[in-house]
């Protein structure tokens, strides 16, 4: 079992920045892929990004080249550097984590980009 425990959302100005952070209860070398997910109100939960742990990370094509995903191996963190904020980026964010057997979700983080 493989607890998540996301931080780092809030409010914040269109062009601003925010950083989260996933805090895993297992060392996150046995983790095959992490990742940042989010929801908008009425919308369907959609893929941010994903790292690999070998350090492989795609991007959905809205958030490439303004969000950066990486993977702290000694604090079992995955962060989620967001830059350059769009209204439409409001959403909660979710960590995933995916070994070979099974799959983990964190809470929730909400996101909110308005001015």
């Amino acid at each position: 079992q493989v607890q998540l425990v996301e931080s780092g959302g809030g409010l914040v100005q269109p062009g601003g920045s925010l950083r989260l952070s996933c805090a895993a209860s297992t060392d996150i070398r046995s983790i095959n892929i992490m990742g940042w997910y989010r929801q908008a109100p009425g919308k369907r939960r959609e893929t941010v990004a994903t790292i690999s742990n070998g350090g492989t990370a795609n991007y959905v094509v809205a958030v490439k080249g303004r969000f950066t995903i990486s993977r702290d191996n000694a604090n079992n963190t995955v962060n989620l550097q967001m830059n350059s904020l769009k209204p439409e980026d409001t959403a909660v964010y979710y960590c995933n984590a995916k070994t070979g057997y099974s799959e983990y979700w964190g809470q929730g983080t909400q996101v909110t980009v308005s001015s």
